[in-house]
């Protein structure tokens, strides 16, 4: 079992950058596939970045494509979003979440940290 605590939302300028962090709980962090999610106020939950075991593979929206980066360190049991060039869109719950297989659904996920763009 994996606890997974994000961190480094708040209120940006668009145009601006942040860096999201997770912070994964337990010994095991290096065999889940991880991913960075996000929900707006009245729409669906989507996936944002995907990372698999190793650090390699990374998925992107295309909504995100060219400007958020997604990053692990096993080493230290954390998985990154960097985000540049924010958009007024990209407000939102940004969660991240933790599966141990491709075909499986996301089994662990975080509290969600806040990340609101303002013009």
């Amino acid at each position: 079992q994996v606890q997974l605590a994000e961190s480094g939302g708040g209120l940006v300028q668009a145009g601006s950058s942040l860096r999201l962090s997770c912070a994964a709980s337990g010994r095991t962090f290096s065999t889940y596939i991880m991913g960075w999610f996000r929900q707006a106020p009245g729409k669906e939950r989507e996936l944002v970045a995907r990372i698999m075991q190793s650090g390699g593979s990374p998925y992107y929206a295309n909504s995100v494509k060219g400007r958020f980066t997604i990053s692990r360190d096993n080493a230290k049991n954390t998985v990154d979003l960097q985000m540049n060039s924010l958009k007024l869109e990209d407000t939102a719950v940004y969660y991240c979440a933790a599966k141990s297989s491709p075909f499986s659904d996301y089994d662990y996920w975080g509290q969600g940290t806040q990340v609101t763009v303002s013009s």
